[in-house]
């Protein structure tokens, strides 16, 4: 199984950083390593970026993406744009589009078939936050939120979907979750995939990890068991953090 990075920029980033930054992965041959790397870039950058981001072996990814295929949606994004635009992959469900949003699941699970029905590769984002987590609830939460955006979703193949557990309280707070805690969220989120899609399904889907990923910290984590990548925000803005983090994710894998 390829581990996956994903560079989260959110709401950061301009053309000539984009095209400085993918000529600094280009030229670190990124594209040679057992990994797939993926920019989620804000959708003004995607069609900029994209022809230099073929050439260094990348993919480009949106952040978000609107269910509906066109219409009176002032502000949003639709998947056929998002395929014009150069993207092949796309984040769902993000905390903060749950949080400071408003999404809930029921919206994520139509966002996330819409993007697969089209044939785009979704990252879809789970996770718990610190109240949540406090009041012992962290398995419930995220469970529900699995169940109800994967449920009888026949389009979710390994292959076209990666999970993110993202503890929300861990998310650019400098804090992130122990390897060991992240490892055992991981197990229970892959014997929750295998009761909906069977063992071997459970076991192809690459369960990545967010929150407050960096260099210092992705060696311990990316060793884990059942971590197969990240999701990394802040640390993704600078090429060479961001190379740290694939390298991390790349010797994991030869072990």
């Amino acid at each position: 199984m390829r581990s996956f990075v994903g560079a989260n920029w959110k709401m950061n980033g301009s053309g000539v950083e984009g095209l400085a930054y993918l000529e600094r992965l280009k030229d670190s041959d990124v594209e040679s390593e057992p990994v797939d790397v993926v920019l989620f870039a804000p959708f003004t950058l995607l069609p900029v970026l994209a022809e230099d981001a073929r050439e260094a072996g990348i993919s480009l990814g949106a952040q978000d993406l609107y269910w509906q295929d066109r219409g009176a949606f002032t502000g949003e994004i639709s998947t056929s744009m998002l395929l014009e635009a150069g993207c092949s992959w796309v984040i769902v469900g993000h905390s903060e589009r749950r949080n400071l949003f408003g999404e809930d699941d029921e919206l994520v699970r139509l966002k996330l078939i819409a993007a697969l029905r089209a044939g785009l590769r979704a990252v879809l984002c789970v996770g718990e936050l610190l109240e949540e987590r406090e009041a012992g609830r962290t398995e419930e939460v995220v469970k529900g939120q699995v169940l109800r955006a994967l449920e009888g979703l026949e389009e979710a193949d390994p292959d076209r979907v990666v999970l993110a557990y993202e503890p929300v309280w861990a998310i650019g707070t400098g804090r992130n979750a122990t390897p060991d805690e992240a490892a055992r969220m991981h197990g229970l989120i892959r014997s929750w995939l295998s009761d909906m899609i069977g063992e071997m399904g459970a076991k192809d889907t690459r369960i990545i990890y967010g929150g407050s990923v960096n260099p210092e910290n992705a060696p311990d984590l990316m060793t884990r068991e059942g971590i197969d990548g990240a999701l990394v925000g802040g640390a993704s803005l600078g090429a060479s953090s961001f190379l740290q983090i694939i390298r991390s994710c790349c010797h994991h894998h030869e072990h």
